[in-house]
């Protein structure tokens, strides 16, 4: 039972390292905020994260529209 929970953890904790960074990838260095994978890891992402996530993003790609989950209500600014 030990090594089965131990087995469980190591696979949690290498499933979380593996989403965050490919989510903190394209926060930070993506070249569009349009990347599907990485707009539904930010929706994914807990409510701190997510702002952090779309601030940087919209600091990053002024002139465009917000990805989806970073758009206010009109959808055509940025939250």
């Amino acid at each position: 039972m030990k090594k089965v929970l131990q087995v469980l953890c190591v696979v949690l904790i290498a499933a979380t390292l593996m989403f965050g960074m490919r989510w903190y990838r394209y926060v930070t260095s993506a070249e569009t905020p349009y990347d599907e994978v990485g707009i539904t890891l930010n929706g994914y992402m807990p409510g701190p994260l997510r702002s952090w996530g779309c601030h940087k993003l919209q600091e990053r790609f002024p002139g465009q529209l917000p990805p989806y989950g970073c758009a206010a209500a009109d959808g055509r600014s940025w939250a």
